[in-house]
């Protein structure tokens, strides 16, 4: 069960504040996770840029979702540049230090040349960073993995092709992947629900060795219907980027960014990050 949100909520710090247009992330910083690497804390993000002026935000609320990108082609030029940064610091409250560069960009000629997004880093008990992230195919969504040495090593794919587990009809996003002695666990999103029965619920899958994956049995991890602690239950619109939070090993919540509303981005009244205790097996 769930509690339900109470406010209102009062913001204590900007992390990643906007720092210019010729900033490869200087527009944009968005989807952030957070995983502890030794004695540090390292965010992992998604950037962007583009070029001219700031729109209006009151403009924006009143332009229909479909026509934004021909209204406001900063959005379309904002997109199409969105890389994989990271940013660490000593202690979850900072101060967070970005690098300069991304640490993952899209690669000329490759399955994954549009954008990279949305990542997902794995910290191995050998101090590696499995760094798992989605791209756009013709086919659809697609996850590919690298993976760096240490977390001030360059991150490399592992592979050319994306995971082997999608196909045309069956695909993921938002994945979050922790390691569990000889194997790998995933859960993420089912964008069609081919694979759990419900669109936009949660996949758990298996692999050995984090490249090749099988869907559990039963699949679903999690379903977009929530019960809160008054004895109420709500489908919620959306559950975007589920996480989990390990204490001594074991998953104890999820997290995860939700909306209301009856599902999509530009039908949703109120926005917020739900966390879900876990009933221990």
């Amino acid at each position: 069960m769930a509690d339900r949100p109470t406010g209102p909520y009062h913001l204590a710090e900007v992390v990643l504040p906007a720092r210019g247009a010729d900033y490869w992330d200087g527009r944009m910083t968005h989807n952030p996770t957070i995983v502890r690497v030794e004695n540090r804390f390292a965010l992992f993000y998604i950037g962007s840029t583009f070029d001219g002026h700031l729109p209006d935000p009151h403009p924006l609320r009143e332009i229909d979702p479909p026509a934004l990108s021909d209204r406001l082609p900063q959005l379309s030029t904002s997109y199409n540049r969105i890389q994989i940064g990271l940013a660490t610091a000593p202690t979850p409250a900072g101060p967070w230090q970005r690098s300069a560069t991304p640490v993952l960009s899209p690669r000329p000629g490759g399955w994954d040349h549009q954008l990279v997004t949305n990542p997902a880093p794995c910290v191995l008990p050998d101090g590696r960073i499995r760094l798992y992230y989605r791209a756009n195919t013709p086919q659809g969504l697609r996850l590919g993995v690298a993976e760096a040495a240490a977390l001030d090593a360059p991150f490399r794919r592992l592979q050319d092709d994306p995971l082997d587990f999608c196909d045309a009809g069956h695909y993921v996003e938002d994945p979050f992947v922790w390691s569990v002695e000889d194997h790998y666990e995933m859960i993420a999103k089912d964008m069609k629900g081919s694979f759990t029965g419900e669109p936009h619920a949660g996949i758990h899958a298996t692999s050995p060795d984090g490249l090749h994956w099988t869907p559990s049995n039963p699949a679903k991890a999690y379903s977009r219907t929530v019960e809160w602690d008054d004895g109420t239950t709500t489908v919620q619109g959306c559950l975007e980027r589920p996480q989990l939070l390990f204490e001594h090993g074991r998953p104890t919540h999820l997290f995860a960014a939700t909306a209301d509303g009856p599902g999509g981005f530009d039908r949703a009244q109120n926005t917020w990050t739900m966390v879900l205790p876990l009933t221990p097996n």
